[in-house]
């Protein structure tokens, strides 16, 4: 029998979720709430040879902790299962090392082909999430980092992490506007549009 993970803060994504890998032949399939008691049962138990992992979690977010994960359990495909399905997120989770992206706004047959793709061995993005993260990575410019001051180095630096706003501004003692102006200043400077191509900037640039 395979065996599965699922770190999500949400039971009943939990349920739905360990329903399709039980009918797709996972048992046991364990179920977490954070990044850290993931990785605390990763430590002490068999490793999964699949991990379904939402972004946003208490703590350290998905996309932080798809490295950690890949060390803790090397042979395990990731899935990111996420209702953040911005383009820039697919982009972050891939660069990270995740195999996967899927939406939960996806049918389940779309969750049953995206095991099977990470079960093959391929990557699986929805057509959509292919397309858009082409035309992104198409749409790569020089990176004019000289530019920018430490502060806006900084918020550069998070929003590829795929942090919000607000857990900037938290992270840095600085007011949300002060994030919010900063982000915008970003735009201008680096000729981007949207936090979706900030992140793209930063993960190109590797700030």
């Amino acid at each position: 029998m395979k065996a599965a993970l699922v770190i999500d803060d949400h039971p009943i994504t939990h349920l739905g979720a360990s329903r399709l890998l039980r009918d797709l032949g996972y048992d046991p399939v364990g179920q977490a709430m954070s990044a850290e008691d993931a990785l605390a049962q990763l430590a002490n138990g068999p490793a999964p040879s699949l991990i379904v992992l939402d972004i946003t979690l208490p703590g350290a977010s998905g996309l932080e902790t798809v490295g950690p994960l890949r060390r803790a359990a090397p042979g395990a495909r990731i899935l990111i299962f996420s209702m953040n399905d911005q383009t820039g997120f697919a982009a972050r989770a891939l660069h990270e090392g995740a195999q996967g992206f899927l939406s939960k706004n996806a049918p389940p047959a779309d969750f049953r082909d995206a095991v099977r793709t990470l079960e093959a061995g391929e990557f699986y993005l929805s057509p959509r999430q292919a397309v858009a993260l082409a035309t992104l990575r198409a749409g790569a410019s020089a990176d004019p980092l000289g530019a920018l001051s430490e502060r806006e180095r900084q918020v550069l630096a998070l929003i590829g992490r795929g942090s919000s706003l607000q857990a900037i501004a938290d992270e840095l003692g600085v007011s949300y506007k002060t994030a919010a102006n900063t982000s915008s200043a970003l735009k201008k400077k680096l000729g981007v549009d949207g936090m979706n191509g900030l992140m793209k900037f930063a993960l190109d640039s590797g700030v």
